[in-house]
């Protein structure tokens, strides 16, 4: 038992407690049963052989498992990456997908060895939520036509505008209407799942859902297509030294970037959701960011889906009782054997019951319920998190995420540029103009607003000594208005501030300092 004082060894010490191999081990059946769909769905949804989602959920639990980072998180293909996959094998095919998933892992891996994990968490929380929110929309959109049987139209807004359409073809035709049922069916199944009794909840609700729409289909001979089976490894297709050398190009790069940003921010925000589900060892960010890298390298080299750590089988494999990471890694032995020995067990899998699943995962992106408290409280944050959404089913995944993080960089640096400008008379007509907090380049407009404001026939100080923090484009257009504005004949325009290395020399800090040596030398020649 000594072992388990080993670095590597730490996060099993907990299988020394009574019981905990026992709870380990039904764990990681629990997380196949849940993997097993999902693995499948994902897939399907994203243009890919049914093999390979399960390729990806093998190495996320056989060699991610073995990793060090977070000891109870699950990973495999994710729902969240299904329409940038599917995008980017439209667009470069099947075989450029392992390269961009193996460049996708080396990123990752040099990231986490930079220590750059942790600066993952920074992102906005409305931007991965406006991200998961579109992808969501994306992936209901898509999947409605799956479930019909019809072939999804390649941009957001024309599975938008097809939809009318859909439904009058759907309605006109008895094999897309059987399909649909049976789409919306397994919807049913899943929705109910939840509120039945404990024991009956024994099975997850998406195998449970699969299996009865399989059964239900198998038993009345129903016209519906099923999902297409090749074998692991003819489904399994390295990439070629011509998909590698095509790396270089901008738009193979800009898909690579969104990967790894969407896979590496995914991965790390389950992690701390999970952190927070269970007592064991908390996750090392920069080390499960090396984990991925790894795991998603092995992806690439065997042409197999991208991976996240998925909140979905985390949570399953907490709320099982998992103690350590054996459970993660059992569950990618069981995906093993079954892709091994009962292949042809996926070839009676109706797609439309696959793609009811990811049309339920999907709703399960939205935050609904955090919308309307989120717009109360914070009401610029609910507008980044639906600009996000809106520009991933406008564009595209990696252009929505881009337009959503400029806005909250946006949003942030004008809410930290708050300017108070305050203007009061002295005696004798002098005024006084004093501004406080951050004077931007953002805060201009406002301030240059109230001082053109001002008489010009008057004298007039502007008092600059206590903002926080004064930028160089700001102090400029002051200086320049401050020599501009008053009328000739009228005293000039005093500034009071603090000495600026490089900048133009300031006046004296007191501003009757001028007039009250000229009063001294007056006295000195009147004695």
């Amino acid at each position: 038992m000594s072992s388990f004082t080993s670095p590597f060894l730490a996060p099993y010490r907990a299988l020394r407690e009574p019981g905990a191999l026992r709870r380990d081990f039904l764990a990681s059946l629990v997380v196949f049963l849940v993997a097993l769909p999902l693995c499948v769905g994902v897939a399907v949804a994203s243009g890919v052989p049914a093999e390979l989602g399960l390729v990806t959920g093998i190495v996320g639990g056989l060699i991610v498992g073995f990793l060090p980072g977070s000891a109870l998180q699950v990973s495999g293909p994710a729902a969240g990456l299904t329409v940038l996959v599917f995008e980017a094998v439209k667009e470069f095919g099947l075989g450029m997908l392992g390269a961009i998933v193996l460049l996708t892992g080396a990123l990752q891996i040099a990231l986490g060895l930079l220590r750059c994990g942790r600066w993952f968490r920074a992102i906005s929380v409305s931007v991965v939520q406006g991200m998961l929110a579109g992808i969501g929309l994306v992936l209901i959109l898509g999947q409605l036509y799956t479930m019909a049987g019809a072939e999804q139209p390649r941009s957001g807004i024309e599975k938008i505008t097809g939809l009318p359409g859909l439904l009058v073809d759907t309605l006109g035709d008895t094999t897309a209407l059987t399909a649909a049922a049976v789409g919306f069916g397994t919807i049913a199944v899943l929705v109910v799942w939840p509120k039945l009794p404990p024991s009956a909840r024994l099975v997850p609700a998406p195998l449970a859902a699969v299996a009865l729409a399989t059964a239900v289909t198998a038993g009345l001979r129903l016209d519906v297509a099923n999902v297409t089976v090749r074998g692991l490894v003819d489904a399994i297709q390295p990439p070629g030294l011509g998909d590698l050398a095509e790396l270089g190009s901008v738009a193979v790069l800009g898909t690579v970037l969104a990967f790894t940003l969407i896979a590496s921010a995914e991965s790390l925000f389950s992690a701390a959701a999970v952190d927070r589900m269970h007592d064991g060892p908390r996750t090392h960010y920069d080390k499960e960011l090396v984990a991925q890298g790894v795991g998603n390298t092995v992806c690439g080299v065997l042409g197999a889906l991208p991976m996240t750590a998925v909140i979905v089988r985390s949570s399953a494999n907490v709320q099982a009782g998992a103690r350590t990471p054996l459970s993660r890694i059992l569950h990618g032995a069981w995906l093993l054997l079954f892709a091994v020995l009962l292949p042809a067990a996926l070839g009676i899998i109706p797609l439309a019951a696959l793609a009811g699943v990811l049309v339920h995962a999907g709703c399960k992106l939205i935050p609904v319920k955090d919308i309307v408290p989120l717009a109360r409280a914070h009401r610029g944050e609910a507008v980044v998190l639906a600009t996000t959404a809106i520009a991933i089913v406008v564009t595209n995944m990696f252009e929505g995420v881009v337009i959503g993080l400029v806005l909250a960089v946006v949003k942030s640096a004008w809410d930290t540029s708050h300017v108070n400008v305050d203007v009061r008379e002295l005696t004798g007509g002098r005024l006084v103009v004093t501004l406080t907090g951050n004077a931007t380049f953002l805060r201009l407009p406002r301030i240059l607003e109230t001082l053109e404001a001002m008489p010009k026939d008057r004298p007039i100080e502007l008092d600059l000594t206590v903002v926080r923090h004064l930028d160089h484009a700001c102090r400029t257009t002051l200086e320049n208005w401050a020599l501009r504005h008053n009328d000739s004949g009228t005293e000039a325009v005093r500034m009071k501030t603090l000495p600026v290395a490089g900048s133009v020399a300031d006046p004296p800090a007191d501003p009757l300092a001028d007039s009250r040596a000229e009063e001294s030398a007056k006295a000195r020649t009147r004695r």
